[in-house]
């Protein structure tokens, strides 16, 4: 039997995925995307699952493209590489994006590409101090992808993206955490404790409303505040119809400690 290129472990409510093409820096090819796309409907479909955990086996995170799996002799026809973005790397950002659950990224090492770019479509990351991010894109006369272009201006400002996307320079871990790329940076011995610890929490919170908040930073990015108030009112009105939203004012009012459903 094959080793699986995706890993998933259920434990308190949290569904790790881990990226499991170690050797290679787990650089996704059309397999990896088709387990990681199987996995992701456990944490759409199972109520069990309150929060996503996304990290990487060995050295790495997360590579981008395998490289191997492109075939660019000159006495092939020219690949069509925009049928790669539209099959599996748009529809995976979408995804994650439209996901009503909290996902925590552990960044364990380099992230570069489309890699980068799935770690930066994460509501919280984690890197260890030992990770870096690499827009690599540019070093093959390609753009970022995977929401790159978009995530990088509005993360870090337009004249860092510029210099990340133009250059393809190696970013620390601390030069991104204090360029606002991700939440915060930890020893890589506590990376997997603290991380696993972060979702464990995440699970037991209002998750219904963690979605709702999901959904309302999203959508700022293109709403007037006109239209954001508006969606601001429907959500909340979403989230004083909850179950959740009844338990914490009970709980609140009886002095104990809320225990939240989801719903």
């Amino acid at each position: 039997m094959e080793t699986p290129m995706i890993l998933t472990h259920i434990e308190s409510g949290v569904l790790t995925l881990t990226l499991n093409r170690p050797d290679r820096l787990n650089s996704f090819n059309d397999e990896m995307h088709n387990q990681l796309a199987e996995a992701l409907k456990i944490a759409e479909l199972d109520d069990k699952v309150r929060c996503l955990l996304i990290t990487g086996a060995g050295r790495g995170f997360c590579a981008g493209q395998d490289l191997n799996d492109r075939n660019v002799s000159v006495d092939q026809e020219t690949p069509d590489l925009g049928l790669s973005v539209e099959r599996f790397y748009n529809p995976l950002i979408r995804r994650l994006n439209a996901m009503p659950k909290p996902i925590v990224c552990a960044v364990n090492g380099v992230a570069a590409g489309a890699g980068a770019a799935l770690a930066l479509a994460c509501d919280i990351t984690i890197a260890s101090s030992s990770a870096s991010f690499i827009q690599s894109f540019c070093r093959l006369g390609l753009v970022p992808d995977s929401g790159g272009s978009w995530f990088l201006p509005r993360l870090a400002g337009r004249a860092r993206a510029m210099g990340m996307a133009l250059l393809g320079d190696k970013v620390s871990a601390r030069q991104a955490l204090e360029w606002g790329l991700i939440w915060q940076v930890v020893e890589p011995e506590a990376l997997v404790g603290y991380t696993r610890n972060l979702a464990r929490h995440l699970a037991t919170q209002p998750t219904y409303g963690l979605g709702l908040i999901k959904h309302a930073i999203n959508s700022s990015a293109t709403n007037t505040l006109d239209q954001q108030l508006d969606l601001e009112r429907d959500l909340q009105r979403l989230g004083g119809r909850s179950a959740d939203y009844r338990e914490g004012v009970s709980a609140f009012v009886a002095k104990r400690q809320p225990v939240f459903c989801g719903k």
